[in-house]
C-alpha cells in the first residue's frame, strides 16, 4: 500500500493508522471483530519527515514506525540524465495515447538540462504535455514555457563574486574547489553536464564534492 504526502495526513488518521502497525488489525466501520491484514506499507513526503515531527504534522511513534527502510531521492535538478530519460517517457506515452511520432528537437533538450525543475518530476511532465499539445511534429523549446536563456543575472552574479574570491597566493585545491562548484551553479545544479564543461569523468566531480563537503575551507592568506 502506498500513502503519498504522508505528513499531510490530519492527525486523527495518524492515530488510527498506527494502531494499525502496532495490532496488523483493522475494524470496518460497522462492523464488530477485527480483520488480519498483511500488507508492505510504502510511504512518501516531499517534505522532511524530521521537520514534520518538529512542527507537529506528523507524530513521532509514527514516524518511527514508518521509518524503517528510507530512500532518499534527490531533486530533478542534481539526478543528471534523469531529465532527458523522463522527458522521453512522458513523450512516448503522450505519443502512443494519440498515436503521433513527436520528438523532442535538440533546443528543447538543451533547454530541459538547464532548467532547475523547483517542480521536480510533476513539473516536467506538465511542460512535456503542454509542448505536445501545442507542437506539430517535433517538440521545441519555445513551447515548454520553461527558461530556455542562459542562468540569470543573479546567479551569474553570484558566481562572479564566487570566483573574485581567487587571489594570489591561494592553494591550487582551493581555486579548483570554487571553480567547480561556480561551474556546479551555473549549471544548475546539474552534475552531469558541470563534468563535462569542466572535462571530467562524473565519478571525479563526485569525490570532489564529497571531499569538499567533509573538509574546512581554506581562507586567503591576508
Amino acid at each position: 500500500m502506498f500513502l503519498d504526502e504522508i505528513t499531510e495526513m490530519p492527525a486523527d488518521l495518524q492515530t488510527k493508522l498506527l494502531r494499525v502497525l502496532e495490532t496488523g488489525t483493522v475494524m470496518r466501520i460497522g462492523g464488530e471483530n477485527p480483520i488480519q491484514v498483511n500488507v508492505r506499507l510504502v510511504a512518501a513526503t516531499n517534505r522532511s519527515p524530521q521537520d514534520a515531527v518538529r512542527d507537529g504534522k506528523l507524530r513521532e511513534d509514527l514516524f518511527y514506525r514508518l521509518n524503517v527502510f528510507p530512500i532518499m531521492l534527490p531533486p530533478l535538478r542534481d539526478r543528471g540524465r534523469d531529465v532527458d530519460l523522463l522527458a522521453e517517457h512522458f513523450l512516448e506515452k503522450l505519443n502512443q495515447a494519440e498515436g503521433t511520432a513527436k520528438t523532442l528537437s535538440i533546443d528543447a533538450r538543451e533547454a530541459l538540462r538547464r532548467h532547475s525543475w523547483p517542480g521536480n518530476v510533476r513539473e516536467l511532465k506538465n511542460a512535456i504535455q503542454r509542448a505536445f499539445i501545442m507542437s506539430e511534429s517535433a517538440v521545441g523549446s519555445e513551447l515548454l514555457g520553461v527558461d530556455t536563456l542562459a542562468p540569470s543575472s543573479s546567479s551569474s552574479a553570484r558566481n562572479a563574486g564566487g570566483l573574485s574570491s581567487i587571489s594570489v597566493g591561494l592553494p591550487l585545491d582551493e581555486v579548483e574547489r570554487i571553480m567547480i562548484q561556480a561551474t556546479l551553479e551555473q549549471c544548475g545544479g546539474d552534475k552531469r553536464r558541470t563534468a563535462d564543461v569542466l572535462g571530467i569523468s562524473l565519478k571525479t566531480l563526485y569525490n570532489r564534492l564529497n571531499l569538499y563537503a567533509n573538509r574546512t575551507v581554506t581562507s586567503p592568506p591576508e
